[in-house]
């Protein structure tokens, strides 16, 4: 209950507050399916502006020309900009898709095989090439835990115990 009225008032203020540069990446540790479930949060804006300084091509988001090759671009930068390490080792970010939610941007990942999470090393660059004052805000769950950080630019590194 209290989780879902912090992502109701982080919702809110995503939207209220911009141009306050944030985006909120929840993670969850699946004991049943031995999967880490990754959903990253991001206003659209700002990712597409992000997605543009690499590209040549006219990026829009909200109205693509090719969804496949939007959703590889996305896949390429997140994954390169968000790393995790599960109990001490580098995990692959599997891409599953991405949905437009008002202002805002939902990408999901999967990382397969963890059937048990003791730790997570989180190393997030999102958005600093796009903005300086850029935060990254993490809730991950494992074994009945709630844990909660923010990393503010330059800042970029942390670690989860479980």
């Amino acid at each position: 209950m209290v989780n879902i009225m912090v992502q109701w008032l982080l919702g809110g203020l995503l939207s209220v507050m911009h141009p306050f540069f944030v985006s909120v990446i929840e993670i969850n540790h699946n004991a049943k399916t031995a999967e880490i479930e990754v959903s990253v949060r991001i206003f659209s804006a700002d990712l597409e502006k992000t997605l543009q300084k690499n590209n040549t091509a006219r990026i829009d988001i909200l109205h693509p020309a090719d969804k496949a090759l939007l959703d590889r671009q996305i896949n390429q930068y997140i994954s390169k900009n968000l790393r995790l390490k599960a109990n001490g080792q580098s995990v692959a970010l599997n891409y599953v898709g991405h949905e437009i939610q008002e202002e805002s941007i939902w990408t999901y990942f999967e990382v397969t095989r963890i059937p048990e999470l003791k730790s997570l090393a989180v190393e997030c660059t999102l958005l600093y090439d796009f903005e300086q004052t850029q935060s990254n805000i993490f809730h991950v769950k494992s074994k009945g835990q709630d844990k909660s950080y923010k990393l503010d630019y330059p800042k970029n590194a942390t670690v989860f115990e479980f």
